[in-house]
């Protein structure tokens, strides 16, 4: 038997990709974050432009709003959804040793973009890490967590801002 609530899966237990076509359209939002663990070293490279493949910050920030916009091309079963915006912001944080990211998406549409915000984010981060591999590869991309959503059936969301394991993270 398959739980009511897993919306993507048949009576036989198979996934499927739900219908939304007795969905109203709405005004749907969703925000995101993570972040990407580094070194003195790289975060200095970063800082100072001084990565090789060049500017780190900017290219992942393109990364995010692409990959936002071929969400349903990578994750199997997400509708294609006519993004209205897609913001990501990336910024260090010199406490952590950190690259932040955030992203948000909306849309007019039948379905939520929380996806296509995690995945700007996954992908911003994933960047990070591949223009900074030649220097450091115990990088750590962590806490990628959807912050907050509006629009929809299910309502308004709002979830923790901050990292749910700061004590872990500040020991790295």
């Amino acid at each position: 038997m398959v739980h009511e609530d897993f919306t993507h899966f048949n009576d036989q237990g198979r996934a499927r990709m739900v219908d939304v076509g007795g969905k109203s359209v709405t005004h749907r939002t969703a925000a995101a974050a993570g972040r990407v663990l580094v070194n003195r070293e790289t975060f200095d490279l970063i800082r100072s432009g001084g990565v090789k493949k060049g500017d780190v910050l900017t290219v992942a920030q393109i990364a995010g709003i692409m990959a936002a916009k071929h969400t349903p091309d990578l994750i199997p079963l997400c509708h294609p959804v006519p993004l209205n915006g897609i913001d990501l912001k990336l910024w260090l944080d010199e406490t952590r040793l950190s690259v932040e990211i955030t992203a948000t998406a909306q849309c007019d549409g039948k379905t939520g973009v929380e996806m296509e915000a995690l995945t700007a984010v996954s992908s911003a981060a994933l960047t990070v890490y591949d223009m900074c591999k030649a220097v450091q590869r115990d990088m750590v991309i962590a806490d990628i967590r959807l912050i907050s959503k509006t629009g929809g059936i299910h309502g308004d969301y709002t979830g923790n801002s901050s990292a749910p394991n700061e004590q872990v993270l500040n020991s790295y």
